[in-house]
């Protein structure tokens, strides 16, 4: 069964006024990050009876919090069955796209591959769905969360390590308060204070590229088709979104991102139609573009003592085949699934298996994407004829597409039981 959802309370009561304490409070979790997996994760192990607080930098808003942009998240089938699980999904569905066949190819040479959800049982592969839209269902959730502390905005001034956890020193609006925690969680993101505070060292790979997201329509309906095309600059995707429009994922070399930035709106859509094709006609009405510097950040532990890193404070991926938050989700329930089940959430036997079942999917998905970007992007004449040829394997040879297919729904290793609710 489900975890079932909280009830009651209200987002302004759960925000606490942050009046100094005479003493420290807290002996659950704390999770610093209140992103959107900083955000999950305090939502389930609300869901699961235990005590948490969450420490969050902005103020949260649902029109228009900080942490959740204009990009389009492509979530995956287990992480779609994660929100579900802990109440989040039903916040969020309406404004959700299915995603039922996804097609991969690269530019100029033969072969693709493509999975299809009918084929493989499901009713859809994944879903797209705005990362405000995401932000601000999640935020409706935490508002029926009843064993949770927010303190927003609030910052983290220092940590300092307890022989049962931490004690913690934040600052908010209305002077400093300290909490005590029995397990630290860093979900506060790529340059993760949490991270250099426990003394992690994190390995970094500049990719050289800069990403470019925005809106077009097609000229033809996309059939609620995701598409990914690699080329020598880089991948290009289009995410099927609401009313015939389609989410645009265009990745340029670094250094002509000024220059592509400057373009006015026909000269960006007319390099992101040569850049992607014709499949789908004319691309029409581009919306707001932003881009983002793409590099590779992974933390060489994820715990410490009484202490765990999830999210981009554990890794950041390459966006290509859009891994990073469904990565990170997982990472947040598996974490709430061994606390739930644990009377001691520091435990380091309870970390160290955390981090033993994460590994052959964070190892994984950072080697595919890595991978990925590396070999399919790389102007080397000599890959073509093998790099179709791949293409064509897994298009073909039903082992390889059903290992595909499963991989990209998000099923890898051992992943948290609320995933596997809907699986086929």
């Amino acid at each position: 069964m489900w975890p079932a959802p909280c009830v009651g309370g209200s987002l302004a009561r759960i925000i606490r006024r942050m009046n100094p304490p005479t003493s420290p409070t807290g002996d659950g979790v704390l999770i610093v990050g209140g992103g959107l997996v900083g955000a999950s994760l305090a939502i389930a192990l609300d869901a699961a009876g235990i005590k948490a607080t969450l420490v969050e930098a902005a103020a949260p808003r649902i029109d228009a919090q900080p942490s959740y942009d204009e990009r389009n998240l492509a979530l995956a089938r287990a992480t779609v069955n994660g929100l579900a699980a802990i109440g989040v999904w039903p916040h969020a569905a309406a404004q959700a796209t299915p995603i039922r066949h996804i097609h991969v190819s690269r530019a100029g040479e033969f072969g693709s591959a493509r999975i299809d959800a009918a084929k493989h049982g499901v009713d859809a592969l994944g879903w797209t769905l705005p990362a405000r839209e995401l932000g601000a269902a999640l935020l409706r959730r935490l508002d029926t969360c009843t064993r949770l502390t927010r303190f927003a905005p609030a910052k983290l001034e220092s940590l300092e390590a307890q022989r049962q956890g931490w004690r913690a020193r934040i600052r908010g609006e209305d002077g400093e308060r300290v909490l005590d925690a029995a397990l630290l969680v860093g979900a506060d993101g790529t340059e993760s204070f949490v991270r250099g505070q426990l003394g992690i060292e994190a390995v970094r790979y500049d990719y050289k590229q800069t990403l470019f997201v925005a809106t077009v329509t097609p000229e033809r309906a996309h059939a609620n088709r995701a598409f990914e095309r690699f080329s020598d600059e880089g991948p290009v995707a289009l995410l099927p979104l609401a009313e015939g429009r389609c989410g645009l994922v265009l990745t340029v070399p670094a250094e002509a991102a000024d220059e592509i930035a400057a373009l006015d709106d026909a000269g960006f859509v007319a390099l992101a139609q040569q850049r992607f094709g014709w499949r789908l006609g004319c691309l029409t009405r581009p919306g707001k573009r932003h881009p983002y510097a793409i590099r590779r950040v992974a933390a060489q532990r994820l715990i410490g003592p009484r202490a765990v890193l999830v999210g981009n404070a554990a890794q950041t991926v390459h966006p290509i085949g859009a891994q990073g938050f469904n990565l990170g989700l997982r990472d947040a329930l598996t974490l709430a699934e061994l606390v739930a089940a644990a009377t001691d959430p520091g435990a380091s036997e309870l970390l160290e298996r955390y981090a033993a079942r994460r590994a052959p999917d964070r190892e994984g998905t950072m080697a595919m994407s890595h991978g990925l970007v590396r070999l399919a992007c790389l102007e080397q004449p000599v890959l073509a004829p093998l790099r179709s040829l791949a293409l064509l394997a897994h298009d073909r040879l039903a082992p390889l597409q059903d290992r595909l297919a499963r991989h990209g729904m998000g099923f890898r290793g051992e992943p948290p039981r609320t995933v596997l609710e809907r699986l086929p």
